[in-house]
């Protein structure tokens, strides 16, 4: 296993909270955002008041008809500091929250100082990763778990944009890429087709493009064919590839540390409900 995605999988809950927290989407109702606009609007507001194409360009598989529908009224109801604002108080709300007692513990300020050399390294990197770049170039704020949840979401998008990349060199539209994480069977096909607001025929004519491909087995299932697997394990792979230069400023030993600390944190918010469809392992 890479280093990146040693620390991925201990630590990313750390980040993802936000997209789930009642925090955040209370926020953003009152800021007038609601359903898709908020979520659209607080992930791109780094880039400055950010057109619907830039979201369908930078976030990959959401159907674009949909992202055009959510950004629409964005920009006229709110600026990209409101939104920006918002979420870090957000951030701080649900973490209080999830973190409770752990919140100003050195566990916290250990995998705030890990994840931000990380994150650090990362930002020599900037070329090809557009979403991380935005976020780079915000402030880092004062508070050691708010300055955890800035690094870790550098981090998660230095990673994404490196996983778009692969997705794009093996010829993958945003929808065909769904389909493909459907059949691994990691998340049923529902959840990705209705989260990312694509309908079934739309979902179908991809299927059917990547069986005539040879990316999926004939007949109604959707299942990797041998050709399929290796596609699939191929990105992957160039996902972690990608990923090292942000972890090898940390090294084995560093990664190791910070899986040790920042795990127990990732543990805690899950046990408190901020990711609802995780359970602690």
């Amino acid at each position: 296993m890479t280093l990146g995605r040693k620390a991925w999988q201990a630590i990313e809950p750390l980040h993802s909270f936000i997209y789930f927290a009642p925090e955040a989407a209370q926020r953003f109702e009152a800021l007038g955002l609601e359903g898709g606009s908020g979520y659209f609007a607080s992930r791109s507001a780094a880039f400055g008041p950010a057109s619907a194409e830039t979201v369908i360009a930078t976030f990959f598989n959401f159907n674009p008809d949909f992202v055009r529908h959510s950004m629409a009224p964005v920009w006229a109801k709110v600026t990209p500091e409101q939104v920006l604002a918002a979420r870090l108080e957000a951030a701080d709300a649900a973490l209080r929250r999830g973190l409770g007692d752990l919140i100003g513990t050195d566990a916290i300020a250990e995998t705030a100082a890990l994840t931000r050399k990380a994150a650090e390294a990362a930002s020599a990197r900037l070329e090809g990763r557009p979403l991380f770049a935005a976020h780079a170039a915000l402030p880092w704020p004062a508070e050691p778990h708010l300055e955890l949840f800035h690094a870790q979401t550098l981090l998660r998008e230095f990673r994404g944009d490196g996983h778009i990349a692969a997705l794009v060199g093996a010829e993958l539209t945003g929808l065909e890429a769904l389909v493909v994480h459907a059949a691994t069977g990691y998340l049923p096909a529902k959840v990705l087709r209705n989260t990312r607001q694509w309908s079934e025929e739309q979902w179908a004519a991809a299927a059917d493009g990547l069986r005539e491909r040879g990316i999926l087995e004939p007949g109604e299932d959707e299942v990797l064919t041998e050709q399929g697997k290796a596609m699939r394990q191929g990105v992957e792979d160039l996902t972690d590839r990608l990923a090292e230069p942000a972890y090898a400023a940390l090294g084995e030993q560093g990664v190791d540390r910070l899986v040790e600390v920042g795990k127990p944190l990732s543990d805690a918010v899950i046990e408190a409900g901020l990711l609802p469809f995780l359970k602690k392992k």
